[in-house]
């Protein structure tokens, strides 16, 4: 992606530049949160049952409430536009963080616990969602797939920002304010004559209506329907390990923020390269499927080896397997993104996300206790990851379907929902 693809991200300016302040103040908080509450709740241990259950918990709870929330997002992005509904979801990080900021007690803890739960159902993935759906109205389909990679090349970037600040300086946190042009004609409609219980009705009958159609337009395109089932069991697998991995390398190598620090930022910079500099050149050759296939082959190698690691230097050799397993991302969204009509956009994003939600509930329901129970002393066998191991065999099924994956140019919508209430990106 040369200087005239260069070009084709100024549209995006002033999407992209807040979202990265937003990444970089979020990831700061990574590596020192585990220690913030290990320390508060379990005060003198490296291991710590009750963070890792708490955790699992949480993102129980994100996963049942992100299934219904992260579509109808979508849906309001698709009828409302895009912006208010960015800006919603990156205002709600702001409280939870600052809790901590004033007071790291075992109370302020689980109220950041309780707060941050409200934050995840609400931006987790939406913002991605949100923002790949902007990104699709002011880009040309064949440019999509390198856009995105830039924007989670963007990503990654912030990542290793807030990672070098995370190493040497105290946690922050910073918000800006989103300055985007609109691409969807809101619905301005109001009924100054209805009553309370008639809107509320009414309410409820349209995000019914677009439920049925999100729901619609992935199970009749075989497209969609495939990239739902990779999507869903690279997320069974990907959140299992994410929820657990630092508590894992702190038990069973005594790692602390430093070391976490140093493994992302490690991980940060190859992925910026991969997906700003590589995937936009090798998109053109072998096509998002290829790309999706070697990046989920990456995973299970990235997911086995922390395992099966037998030595301090072990993480360090499999989290360099994230600069090619993060391109699981970008590549599923340009599937989605070719998939589907600019209408539906947010729709399509939503509903997948949605899906990838369902494995952000199941997943903690098996990993937090088995990976308490292998970190323990009463454990049947030494394994400390096993159940990462158990993880990888999640990978290996997403990467099943992916390689039947066929992608195709999205249909003529079929199933109505009441169209003439859909408006159609402003810029094309």
């Amino acid at each position: 992606m040369g200087f005239e693809g260069m070009k084709k991200l100024k549209p995006l300016l002033h999407l992209l530049l807040p979202l990265c302040v937003h990444w970089i103040a979020e990831e700061m908080t990574v590596s020192v949160l585990v220690d913030v509450t290990t320390g508060a709740l379990c005060p003198g241990k490296t291991t710590c049952s009750e963070a890792i259950y708490i955790n699992g918990v949480q993102q129980t709870v994100v996963g049942i409430f992100k299934m219904i929330v992260l579509p109808i997002l979508g849906q309001l992005a698709d009828e409302y536009g895009r912006k208010p509904l960015l800006i919603l979801t990156v205002s709600t990080t702001i409280i939870p963080f600052g809790l901590l900021t004033i007071n790291k007690s075992r109370e302020m803890v689980y109220a950041y616990y309780i707060l941050r739960t409200i934050s995840y159902i609400i931006s987790q993935g939406s913002i991605f969602c949100i923002s790949v759906a902007y990104a699709a109205d002011v880009v040309d389909v064949s440019s999509r797939a390198a856009v995105f990679s830039w924007i989670t090349g963007l990503f990654s970037a912030s990542h290793v920002l807030g990672n070098v600040l995370a190493r040497f300086l105290p946690v922050g946190y910073i918000f800006q304010a989103l300055f985007l042009e609109e691409t969807v004609a809101p619905k301005t409609e109001v009924s100054q004559s209805s009553t309370l219980k008639s809107n509320t009705l009414k309410i409820v009958k349209e995000r019914y209506n677009s439920m049925r159609y999100a729901a619609n337009l992935v199970t009749s395109s075989p497209t969609l329907k495939c990239i739902s089932l990779v999507s869903f069991f690279y997320e069974l697998g990907m959140s299992g390990i994410s929820g657990v991995l630092l508590y894992y390398l702190k038990s069973a190598f005594g790692f602390n923020k430093n070391q976490f620090s140093e493994i992302l930022m490690m991980v940060g910079v190859g992925s910026i390269v991969s997906q700003i500099v590589v995937l936009p050149l090798i998109n053109p050759l072998f096509g998002e499927k290829v790309i999706l296939c070697m990046a989920l082959l990456s995973s299970i190698a990235y997911a086995m080896l922390y395992g099966l690691a037998w030595a301090p230097w072990v993480p360090y050799l499999s989290a360099s397997f994230g600069v090619i397993y993060i391109l699981v991302k970008p590549s599923t969204y340009a599937v989605i993104s070719k998939a589907a009509l600019s209408a539906d956009q947010g729709k399509a994003q939503g509903f997948v996300a949605g899906i990838q939600s369902v494995a952000s509930l199941l997943s903690p329901i098996v990993m937090s206790p088995l990976t308490s129970w292998f970190l323990s002393r009463d454990a049947p066998f030494n394994c400390k990851g096993f159940s990462i191991l158990c993880a990888s065999l999640c990978m290996v099924v997403s990467l099943c379907y992916a390689s039947t994956l066929k992608v195709e140019a999205p249909r003529e919508r079929t199933f109505d929902e009441n169209a003439e209430n859909i408006e159609a990106p402003l810029l094309t």
